[in-house]
């Protein structure tokens, strides 16, 4: 396959998408992680946001992961264009488009990927916008906070006063449950592209699948309703 199949053709495309998709699948493990840092306030009433502060400090300001950071964003825009391209192909490859009656037993959200896809992406825009526009370019919001002599953004601060609305709150979790659903079929999908495509294998990581998108969306959701309901910060 040359590289122009591998953008152009159908399996190329999947091929994209799979790899692409997999290494998003590892982000999100790390993102998590990082998120659950808030939760140490939880242990010491007196911590304020330290240990989050100090690990998206450390993210921000360290050469590799700002460059890992760049080829982030190349996989995440090349993920949503091939991933529009395949639903347009998919919708063109059907008579009558999607009003068509499925009998071949597949889940609703494995048929709606595009409109999953689209969802995320509102809420991706929207967490940006908060965060990482904030964190590097606007500032706004944020106030310095020094731990051991060393100045940093107050993160824990700026998630505290934006999770203070319930709107923003009902569109991070549609965000986090949109993105649950895409998972759920995403991660099994993207193996069974590369290869692994044995029965038993399938079933088990299917199984992981669901149990890794159900854990990714309550890490996320968790977060801005411990904000809101006062149980951190």
């Amino acid at each position: 396959m040359t590289w122009k199949q591998v953008f152009t053709s159908s399996v190329g495309k999947k091929l994209v998408m799979g790899l692409t998709g997999i290494s998003l699948v590892l982000f999100l493990i790390v993102h998590a992680g990082i998120n659950a840092c808030v939760f140490a306030d939880l242990a010491d009433p007196n911590e304020n946001g330290e240990m989050f502060n100090k690990a998206a400090h450390f993210m921000g300001s360290t050469v590799l992961i700002r460059i890992m950071e760049i080829g982030l964003f190349a996989g995440i825009i090349l993920h949503i264009f091939q991933g529009y391209l395949l639903t347009l192909e998919n919708k063109q490859k059907r008579a009558v488009g999607y009003a068509v009656t499925y009998k071949d037993g597949s889940k609703w959200y494995s048929r709606s990927m595009g409109l999953l896809g689209t969802l995320i992406l509102i809420f991706l825009v929207l967490h940006l916008y908060h965060f990482w526009v904030s964190a590097r370019f606007t500032h706004e919001g944020l106030a310095p906070v020094t731990y051991n002599g060393i100045e940093m953004h107050n993160m824990f601060a700026l998630m505290q006063a934006t999770f203070t609305e319930w709107w923003i709150i009902a569109v991070y979790t549609a965000g986090c449950i949109s993105l649950a659903y895409h998972l759920a079929h995403g991660f099994q999908s993207a193996f069974r592209t590369l290869g692994v495509h044995n029965k038993r294998y399938t079933a088990m990581l299917t199984s992981i699948g669901y149990a890794y998108s159900i854990i990714i969306a309550l890490a996320f959701i968790l977060m801005p309703l411990s904000f809101k309901l006062g149980w951190i910060g």
